[in-house]
This record gives structure tokens, sequence and C-alpha cells, in this order.
């Protein structure tokens, strides 16, 4: 009886994991969009390209599989509607051809669903609400674990009463081994103890360095939303050297002056209260005064504090940097900004959404590589370019539509470490 029972949970147990791995299996829409498309593009509002809530009520799957997979092929076959994003852009879309049907399908209902977010904390109902789904998964997970749990209740009571039978019937029972000094289980343990440590051994020495998602504190609360967001303000107005030199350059306090110096007060708390990412409230105010204090601007006299010299009487910010490389990696601002045409948004994510800065992209080798194979250069009016004479007549006999970053020599070791 309890050997028929055992049986049939252990049944259900699998059928059970069955369940719970295609839930888990499915395609993450948010991870998804996060990790490929919110670099250019709001669910919402047009950014480096369109706002994607509605994509697929405007354009069949059929054509949006195409256009993720190959946008140059569908731009070149002449199709008006490819046309008239480029043309409203400006620039091409990366392909994408590893994601699969399902992977964009489940990327087109995240953003579908996607509301925006709201400054007033959301009712019980409506956190309950956008959550469940999110949660069956645990549900899942929990039920499962309980029922592997009835298992093995069973199985020890299954043993139990055959031992009692046994005794009845005469038959001497085994000696049973302890379950830790079972050869099976030793071996089985071994396995996935050497598996695991090898998995945190080498995962550990390949993101050694990294800091995706680090967002330190600065010595002043300075939010790209509000300049470059809400005032539009050019991202090369303050960082000059990322279409002239290898690096992007943080500004002085005195570019800021340009600016602050009419500007004394922060009027936008209304409609875009400073919040810390742990939900500390900043009086924007107090943060142009300290930025008086670093430039050694007087905003009463409306003067610099000088010295008997004449010096003005400034700090420098020292801001904390984020995006960081390794001594051995080179890597040229100009070279993707001016020549590639690269979007800042493509490295940095969404900038112009942020509060707070904080590392977007893993910042790593794979993840380089894998944008130099995919995306197609600048290349037909772009001078740097014309040494590639082979590539030019390919393009104008018409047996090649573009080159990818990894054609004109981007994947070659010593373009990024020499």
């Amino acid at each position: 009886m309890f050997r028929g029972l055992a049986h049939s949970a252990l049944a259900l147990v699998i059928a059970l994991l069955f369940c719970n791995f295609s839930a888990i299996a499915a395609p993450d829409g948010k991870a998804l969009f996060m990790s490929n498309c919110a670099s250019c593009h709001n669910p919402l509002k047009d950014a480096t390209g369109p706002a994607l809530q509605g994509a697929d009520q405007r354009n069949t799957k059929e054509w949006i599989y195409t256009w993720v997979h190959n946008p140059a092929a569908v731009i070149a076959g002449g199709d008006k509607h490819a046309n008239e994003l480029k043309a409203k852009f400006g620039a091409m879309m990366t392909s994408f051809p590893q994601l699969s049907h399902d992977e964009i399908d489940a990327i087109l209902k995240y953003v579908d669903d996607y509301k925006a977010p709201v400054a007033a904390e959301p009712a019980a109902g409506g956190a309950a609400a956008g959550q469940g789904q999110e949660d069956n998964g645990w549900v899942y997970s929990i039920i499962t674990i309980a029922l592997l749990v009835l298992v093995l209740i069973l199985w020890r009571a299954n043993n139990a009463l055959r031992r009692i039978a046994n005794e009845k019937s005469g038959i001497p029972n085994e000696k049973p081994i302890p379950i830790y000094r079972s050869k099976l289980v030793i071996a089985i343990v071994s396995i996935i103890a050497f598996i695991m440590a090898g998995y945190w051994m080498v995962n550990g020495a390949v993101n050694m360095g990294r800091q995706q998602n680090y967002q330190p504190l600065q010595p002043i609360f300075y939010s790209h939303k509000v300049h470059v967001g809400i005032n539009q303000i050019n991202c090369l107005y303050c960082h000059a050297g990322a279409e002239k030199s290898r690096q992007a350059m943080i500004p002085s306090s005195n570019i800021c002056m340009n600016c602050h110096k009419q500007i004394n007060e922060y009027t936008g708390e209304k409609d875009h209260p400073l919040m810390t990412a742990e939900g500390v409230h900043i009086d924007g105010t107090k943060q142009i005064q300290e930025l008086y204090r670093y430039a050694g601007w007087d905003p009463a006299k409306k003067d610099y504090n000088r010295d008997a010299t004449g010096n003005i009487l400034a700090t420098p910010i020292k801001w904390i940097k984020i995006h960081n490389l390794p001594d051995h990696v080179y890597f040229n601002h100009s070279q993707h900004v001016k020549v590639g045409q690269v979007q800042c948004q493509r490295c940095h994510g969404p900038i112009q959404d942020m509060d707070e800065v904080y590392q977007f992209a893993p910042l790593s080798m794979g993840w380089c590589i894998n944008c130099h194979r995919q995306t197609e250069v600048q290349f037909g009016d772009n001078g740097y370019y014309k040494i590639f004479e082979k590539y030019h007549q390919e393009i104008k006999d018409g047996t090649r539509k573009g080159v990818t970053v990894e054609e004109a020599g981007g994947t070659e070791c010593q373009r990024c470490h020499y």
C-alpha cells in the first residue's frame, strides 16, 4: 500500500516538475527587452528608436520577425515603413538574428503590458495583481518541494513496514547503510560539488573586475534625466571629448556654471521630484548650492570668489568613476561615436531616464565581440573605410548589402589589446 502511494506521489512530483519547468523555461520578456532593446527603445515614447508598445498592432508578426532578424535586408528590399523609420530616427537598427520568434513575442507582450511607473505607492490590490503572474513559478516550486518531502516520508515508512513484515515472517533484515556512507550518494555529492566548485571558480574569474549595475553615491546629485531627458541637453555639450578623443571627458564645474550662473534653483520639484535609488528625497536647489561651493561662485554678488592674486577659489569635484575597463583594454570613444556613429545609449543604456547613473552594460569582452559581429558600420560615405576597396566594389555590384564591424577587422585581438 505504502509503496503504491510512494510511486503515485513520485509520479505527481515528476509531472509538477515538468509543469514548473515549462513555466520557468518560458522566455522572460522583461529581461529580453532590458538586455536587447532598452538601450534604444522605450515602451511608451520615442527614444533613439520608436516606442515599441503596440508594434504588433502596427505591423504583422512576420514583418517584425524579419525586421528584428535583419533590418538591413528589409530596408534594402524597399519596404516603405522600414525606410520611414530610418529616415525619422537617422540610424538603422542593429540586427538580432539570435532572438527566436518566442523571444520576440515575449518582448512584444512585455511592452504591450508595460505601464508607466507612478510616484505614488501602488495600492495593495494593484501590487498583488501585478505580481501574481510572476509568483506562479514559486508556488509550483514550493508544492514540488513539499511533495518531495512527502515522498521521502513515505519511502521511510515503507522501509520500516518492510522490516516489521520480515521480522514476523522470520526473514532476516539486511543492516541498512547510513545514507552518508552510501557509495552512490557519496559519488553524486562529489560530482555535484566538483561541478559547483568549477562553476564558481570559472564564473568568478570571468566576472573579476566587472561592475554591471554599479551605482555609487556621487558628491553632487546630478540627474541625467533632468538635464538630458527633460531639458534635452546634448550629451556632447558636457562630454565634448566623446567624438574627438579616446576619453569622453568628465566636465569641469565651469561647464556646469555656463548654465547655473543664471539657474540657481530647481523648479521641477512638482513634475519630477528628485529621489535616490533608496527612495530618499533630494533637494535640487541645495545641490546647485553645492555646485557653487565647488566652483567658487558667490550667488549673492554674482561673481567668483578669488584670492589676493585673482585666482578663482574653486575645488575640483571628485566624481566617482563608474565605467572602468581593464588597463590592458583600449577603447576609443571617437572611433565609436564619430566614425561608427554609435548612440550613447547603446553602451550606457537609457541615460536620459536615469537620475543616478549606473553601469548598464556588462562591458565584457563577449558583449563587445557580439556587438561587433552584429553591427553594420556606416560604410558608404565614411572616408575612414575608403581603404576597403573590395567591399566598396561588392556593394556597387550588388553582391553585398553592408559591412559589419567584424568584417572590417573589429574582432582582431590587436584592435583592443596591444
